[in-house]
């Protein structure tokens, strides 16, 4: 018989990654829709709220997380699983007060309770696996990690119809991924196990 692995078929680094991507969206949402209550995007007349956004992310990094078996992308699928997830954790407020954005509901402090107490919990139990799964990427993979975060952010910048500043940040979120996809791509063709 083989040996069995100690390691648990639960992976705590993307656990953290993806509660605190979570915690980031969903703060930032709740923000953003605080500061500005009435700047929606319309399309033919249909206000599309971000949870439609959050259902594509989810949606396209879960299926993308089920099919892949490489490290590098797994964490950033769970990154964008937790940035889709925080867009319709902020919706559910929007649904639980039917459409009242100004709703000042305990909602908010219970999700972020939640979310840092897991979060913590997760620091205290496995403070070791965490500090190989997550502080322990190369300067390529977090350039694609914060791409990615500056493109979430845009979308602030194109619902309030200002459509440069949009571009620009989005710019600049595309430069800093594709020079970590660069040198991913490098270090992987240059590796002697290809």
């Amino acid at each position: 018989m083989g040996a069995v692995s100690n390691r648990s078929i639960f992976n705590h680094g993307l656990a953290f990654l993806g509660l605190l991507a979570f915690m980031v969206s969903f703060t930032g949402a709740r923000i953003f829709t605080t500061l500005h209550p009435y700047m929606w995007v319309v399309i033919d007349g249909i206000h599309v709220h971000h949870f439609w956004y959050g259902l594509v992310m989810i949606t396209v990094a879960g299926w993308l997380g089920i099919i892949s078996i490489r490290p590098v992308h797994r964490r950033l699928y769970a990154l964008v699983f937790g940035l889709g997830a925080g867009l319709i954790g902020d919706e559910v407020g929007l649904l639980l007060t039917f459409g009242n954005y100004q709703s000042e509901l305990t909602y908010v402090f219970v999700v972020c309770f939640v979310v840092v107490a897991l979060l913590c919990l997760l620091l205290a139990c496995y403070k070791d696996r965490l500090k190989d799964d997550v502080t322990g990427i190369g300067t390529n993979e977090r350039l694609v990690h914060i791409g990615v975060i500056i493109a979430g952010l845009s979308i602030a910048a194109f619902s309030g119809g200002n459509f440069l500043a949009g571009s620009i940040i989005l710019t600049v979120a595309v430069a800093f991924a594709a020079a970590g996809t660069r040198g991913l791509l490098a270090r992987e063709n240059s590796s002697p196990h290809r």
